[in-house]
């Protein structure tokens, strides 16, 4: 999936590695390295020290950057993971579209 087919809020499902067929919502898209990040998929721990924001420190997760082609846009409409067709809108932008249910995603 290309990167540009994807914005952060999208919910998306893993298609492959050891993560495969969790659903997530995409936090943040990295177009410079054709990643996203995923809430609650591909975690690690990171060990931190005490600072202000986190007087505590310790262990904490942190998500790591999944490649796109290891994603794939759950449509809303028929709840699916889809491949995505983009179309001229009327005002002269460009809306993202369902290939199985035809129903817009913007």
């Amino acid at each position: 999936m290309s990167v540009r087919n994807l914005k952060k809020g999208d919910e998306v499902v893993v298609i492959s590695g050891k993560n495969k067929s969790r659903r997530g919502k995409i936090q943040r898209v990295l177009p410079d390295i054709e990643a996203v990040i995923v809430e609650g998929i591909n975690l690690a721990k990171k060990h931190a020290k005490p600072t202000q924001n986190n007087p505590q420190g310790g262990v904490i997760d942190k998500s790591l950057p999944l490649r796109t082609s290891k994603v794939m846009v759950v449509c809303s409409g028929c709840n699916q993971p889809t491949r995505l067709r983009r179309e001229r809108a009327v005002d002269g932008g460009v809306v993202r579209i369902c290939r199985n249910c035809g129903k817009t995603l913007d």
